[in-house]
C-alpha cells in the first residue's frame, strides 16, 4: 500500500467516523429546559457539598496538627 493510498484510506475512515458520530448524536434524547435546570442544580449542590466537606476536614486537620506542632 502506497503512502497516498494510506492517506486516502485515513481520510475515508475519518469521514466515516464523523458521519457515524453525527448519526449517533441525532439519536440522543437531549434534556429539556426543566430537566437541565434540575441536573444543573444537582451538580452544583454536589460540588458545593464536597467543597464544604473538604473545607471542614482541612480546618479540623489544621486544628489537630496545630495542637501537636
Amino acid at each position: 500500500m502506497s503512502f497516498v493510498e494510506k492517506i486516502r484510506g485515513g481520510l475515508t475512515s475519518t469521514k466515516e467516523f464523523i458521519v457515524e458520530g453525527w448519526h449517533e448524536l441525532k439519536k440522543v434524547r437531549w434534556p429539556n429546559r426543566k430537566e437541565l435546570k434540575g441536573y444543573t442544580a444537582v451538580v452544583l449542590s454536589v460540588v458545593v457539598g464536597i467543597t464544604l466537606y473538604f473545607y471542614v476536614f482541612d480546618l479540623a486537620l489544621k486544628y489537630v496538627l496545630n495542637l501537636f506542632f
